[in-house]
């Protein structure tokens, strides 16, 4: 069922290393169980365990009490240059920004409550807390993810999709996007691949782009 009525553009972003300038869930999961995050690496590497199923162990390894604190280590993490001036632009080109994430719901709503007034949904995993330990609640869990970014980006009716990524979890994502921007690990994967993307460092090269190559 589409959430939306349709638009000519929907932009579908990553957060972790995309948002912020650092893998900010990989650099909190380390903090809080690394213990866990050295076994998941490893049985991940050997391709024993999915990436889904590392990151659901960690994460539900952690006792209850921790939540608070994983929550707001997000806080004080540099979010990448021009975030708001793209945000701003989109906004007021009628264009729905939609941030599709792996990492803790709570965690990227609370570093992203300032520009929330430019942000038309955030889609990550809950975390309920009532138990001794963390359990992952996510509603768009599918096969070796956690968060399916593309039955996300399917909620929404457009007339072109645009993607904003930057890893691994990011390539299906990008394989269903009308036009990708991809930078590190993702640019590395869609250049492989022989998947046409747009390069980029900050949001002010892809609001640059946009200004470039939207015409009404």
């Amino acid at each position: 069922m589409k959430l939306e009525k349709n638009h000519r553009r929907v932009v579908f972003c990553d957060f972790d290393g995309t948002v912020t300038k650092q893998e900010t869930f990989v650099a909190m999961l380390n903090r809080f169980a690394p213990e866990k995050m050295k076994e998941f690496g490893k049985k991940l590497f050997q391709k024993k365990i999915t990436l889904r199923e590392g990151v659901r162990g960690v994460v539900e390894s952690i006792p209850s009490c921790h939540y608070r604190d994983m929550v707001e280590f997000i806080i004080d993490k540099e979010i990448r240059e021009g975030f708001e001036d793209l945000l701003v632009f989109l906004k007021e080109a009628d264009t729905p920004f939609i941030i599709i994430s792996g990492g803790l719901k709570d965690s990227v709503e609370l570093r992203l409550e300032s520009y929330m007034d430019f942000i038309d949904g955030i889609y990550a995993p809950s975390i309920n807390a009532s138990g001794e330990f963390l359990k992952i609640v996510s509603a768009f869990e599918e096969d070796d993810e956690l968060v399916a970014k593309v039955r996300v980006m399917d909620l929404f009716s457009y007339d072109q999709s645009i993607s904003i990524g930057d890893g691994a979890t990011d390539h299906k994502m990008a394989l269903h996007s009308t036009l990708v921007f991809a930078r590190d690990r993702l640019a590395t994967f869609l250049y492989k691949s022989q998947v046409r993307y747009v390069p980029w460092e900050n949001f002010l090269d892809i609001k640059k782009y946009f200004i470039q190559t939207w015409h009404e």
